[in-house]
């Protein structure tokens, strides 16, 4: 009897530390997120969505493996310079500012937290993140509003998902980069930095303006960008006309879209442009993602030292194949071959 009471009560001990156990699990940990709110999240994260890909690409750099969905598809040849996990995920949108997320959906994903960008951004935002947290899905918040904020976007990210050496590693890549892009480029003076159109859209009609954050990487590579005025909202995609285009007549245009790129060398109403004129119009590389924008994300890092050096060969002297490469392999955990490199840098190489 003794021996049978022992040994109920060891099952009962060992059935109270599991649940113990269970409960300090569930409890998670409590974190503060870069919006300042107090967010409690698991203790150990094993799956997360980003709500938009500027979010999603930052936790694909940090460990692919821990996405639990993506925010758009890709082209067949963007999937060559990623993990093939990825090309499995489910593809389920974005659900930042005026899009929402169906609940079945998203819970069927299973995602330990769902991180957003932008707090401050839009109300939509905030009242999204609290009908997560209705659903029990812890939201947190990161701040990417501005470029010289990736780093502690990655390293807020590192911490919170438990890649600290990693985002570490990639943090001060960027910064590096950062800091000599606008070491080359500071005492330019103002009216001799080179003028740049970023001509967005399939006529290279909707630009930027100067202080937008979809544009910033034209100051920072030294550049000045001919298009003035305040971003309207944080979409942006300014409309102008040609005529406009033609009155700032730009020495620089940025591209983003490969329509309008073939269409400008031969449209002869874009041939009064001095930009046109002369030979520079530069197609931004986009693969996997566009080094420059939509989605704004780590590429901008080499998007950067890209711009910097196209506009100031001798001031910025680069490799650019060989940086190219290197920031795949780092970034992404690809090196792309010799007939890669062609592909992604296409005129800019």
């Amino acid at each position: 009897m003794a021996v049978l009471m022992r040994k109920s009560m060891l099952r009962f001990f060992c059935l109270i530390v599991a649940l113990l156990l269970t409960v300090s699990g569930a409890q998670g940990r409590t974190i503060t997120d870069m919006a300042g709110r107090q967010v409690q999240v698991p203790d150990h994260i094993h799956r997360v969505l980003g709500a938009v890909s500027p979010v999603t690409w930052m936790i694909y750099a940090l460990d692919p493996r821990l996405l639990a969905g993506i925010n758009s598809a890709l082209s067949h040849e963007d999937w060559d310079y990623l993990d093939p996990y990825v090309k499995a995920l489910p593809v389920m949108g974005g659900f930042g500012g005026t899009r929402g997320v169906n609940r079945e959906t998203l819970l069927a994903l299973r995602p330990d937290v769902v991180i957003f960008w932008g707090w401050n951004r839009a109300a939509v935002n905030r009242r999204l993140a609290q009908q997560l947290e209705g659903w029990g899905v812890p939201v947190v918040f990161v701040d990417l509003d501005r470029f010289d904020r990736y780093g502690a976007a990655l390293r807020f990210l590192g911490d919170l998902l438990d890649r600290e050496e990693r985002a570490e590693q990639l943090a001060a890549y960027g910064e590096r980069a950062l800091a000599a892009v606008c070491a080359a480029t500071a005492d330019i003076p103002d009216d001799e930095r080179a003028r740049v159109y970023y001509a967005e859209g399939m006529d290279g009609l909707e630009t930027e303006p100067q202080d937008s954050f979809h544009a910033e990487l034209i100051p920072l590579a030294g550049g000045s960008n001919v298009h003035r005025g305040t971003l309207k909202h944080y979409r942006g995609r300014d409309k102008l006309s040609l005529e406009q285009v033609l009155l700032y007549d730009p020495e620089v245009i940025l591209v983003q879209e490969n329509v309008f790129f073939e269409a400008v060398k031969t449209d002869a109403r874009w041939q009064k442009v001095q930009a046109v004129r002369d030979g520079r119009v530069w197609l931004v590389p986009d693969m996997p993602a566009n080094w420059f924008d939509r989605p704004p994300s780590f590429m901008r890092y080499l998007g950067l030292q890209w711009l910097a050096h196209q506009l100031y060969p001798k001031r910025f002297p680069l490799d650019l194949k060989t940086e190219t490469r290197e920031f795949y392999k780092r970034f992404l955990g690809t090196a792309p071959d010799d007939e890669q490199l062609k592909k992604i840098l296409g005129s800019a190489g």
